[in-house]
């Protein structure tokens, strides 16, 4: 049997990059997903990359709106029948120094990365504690553990993801809820290679295994900690990093 045959997922920011690998590798799994992602346009061609309307759904999703984050898990209800599986993948970046990044910036990566992310996991949890079981996996970064130039918004946000899915793990884990957190780092997406060449190959020199990791490594990951496979687990941090920042 496929490690997540018969369970329903909503993954947040699913039409590219890491969410689009996680759901991609979900739907191989057995599972049926929800695409939850503000680029309409995107999510439609997301659903056909995942076989259609027989294996996915979709629905437009401001992470930072509890109302949107409800009506999303709402559809993987109406859909599948269930949640039982929630990904908090959604985010966006404005770095600059601290000297010069705006509190405009500062408040909305906090509120994309991790408001969004407690809005996730406080409403699947509600739906999950009901059910007596799920498993909530929260996109983390190596920022949020180190630390990075230009990045005080996102490591601050990354980092109160982690203490989020710890406490979030302790409240939920008599109900048969589990919370695990990921720390990507250095991943091969549109994003990270559109940087200067010169932060690439200064990233590069950090990693021990001597290459950037692949969306499809940190989705083989989420797949552990929504499977089985990790049933005992509950409030880790899993590093996906090449052995970076060891």
């Amino acid at each position: 049997m496929a490690l997540l045959e018969n369970r329903v997922a909503v993954v947040t920011g699913g039409v590219q990059g890491i969410g689009l690998a996680i759901a991609r590798t979900f739907v191989e799994q057995g599972a049926r997903v929800v695409l939850g992602d503000l680029d309409e346009e995107a999510l439609g061609g997301a659903v056909a990359a995942l076989g259609g309307a027989a294996f996915a759904t979709a629905a437009v999703c401001d992470v930072r709106q509890a109302d949107q984050v409800q009506a999303l898990l709402t559809v993987a209800l109406d859909s599948f029948g269930s949640v039982d599986v929630m990904v908090n993948n959604a985010g966006i970046t404005r770095d600059a120094t601290m000297r010069t990044m705006t509190e405009e910036h500062f408040d909305q990566v906090i509120d994309v990365h991790l408001k969004g992310c407690w809005n996730g996991t406080r409403l699947a949890g509600a739906i999950m504690r009901e059910q007596r079981s799920g498993s909530i996996v929260n996109l983390s970064s190596l920022s949020g553990k180190v630390g990075m130039v230009g990045q005080t918004n996102y490591s601050a946000a990354k980092a109160g993801i982690v203490g989020l899915s710890k406490a979030a793990a302790k409240e939920l884990a008599h109900h048969g809820v589990r919370v695990n957190a990921v720390q990507p780092g250095l991943i091969r997406t549109a994003m990270t290679e559109a940087m200067p060449q010169k932060a690439w190959d200064q990233k590069m020199a950090e990693i021990p295994l001597g290459r950037a990791g692949e969306p499809a490594e940190v989705a083989s990951v989420a797949l552990f900690l929504a499977s089985d496979l990790s049933s005992y687990m509950t409030g880790t941090v899993l590093e996906v990093t090449g052995g970076r920042a060891m």
